[in-house]
């Protein structure tokens, strides 16, 4: 055998043995790459939610998550909205001037269309969820004189069908309406405010 013809070889057996390195190589690093990128999961947390609405009938609550928190999205009915001015006297704070809010959450219903409540469903007094009590009166369980809202039987703490704290109370401030817009009339979007989108 020459030595040309072992050389030859030689060189073979090195491109072949330097080419299954690197494929071998990118195998390996492509799961550690990978593992450094955050999942779905996580770039789902931080970014917007759109929500199909078309199906929430009146006086229907829907749960959504954003950012690892419930978001609360009610269809009020009209009777529902009728009664909000009506317990003014009796909210801590009924025109959401002490907490930082959204411009368009500064006003009686607290939302950018007065049938469609979007809120953050953590108490603000020690982030317990409060329960749906939607029912007036005594079939909500809360008395005759309930108007309609949300309890926390945690500590007690009660908002109405606004998210407007009720005075005396635990809970120091209304709960929070998060960034949002409507895409269209049947679909929101969370987490992000779209200018005209009243």
């Amino acid at each position: 055998m020459s030595a040309e013809s072992v050389n030859r070889k030689r060189r073979r057996l090195l491109l072949v043995t330097t080419g299954l390195g690197a494929v071998g190589g990118l195998f390996t690093a492509f799961p550690f790459v990978m593992s450094m990128t955050p999942s779905a999961r996580a770039r789902a947390m931080g970014a917007p939610v759109t929500v199909d609405i078309s199906k929430l009938e009146p006086g229907q609550r829907l749960v959504v998550e954003w950012r690892g928190k419930p978001v609360w999205i009610v269809r009020r009915t009209q009777a529902m909205l009728d009664g909000l001015p009506k317990i003014d006297n009796e909210l801590a704070d009924p025109k959401s001037e002490v907490n930082q809010q959204p411009v368009y959450a500064q006003n009686e219903w607290r939302s950018i269309k007065p049938s469609i409540l979007v809120l953050v469903g953590i108490c603000t007094h020690l982030g317990c969820s409060p329960l749906p009590k939607l029912e007036v009166g005594p079939a909500s369980g809360l008395g005759a004189d309930w108007p309609g809202g949300f309890f926390c039987p945690c500590h007690g703490s009660k908002f109405d069908l606004a998210g407007r704290v009720f005075k005396d109370v635990p809970a120091p401030s209304n709960l929070v309406v998060p960034q949002y817009g409507f895409l269209s009339d049947t679909r929101i979007i969370i987490g992000v405010h779209r200018e005209g989108a009243a």
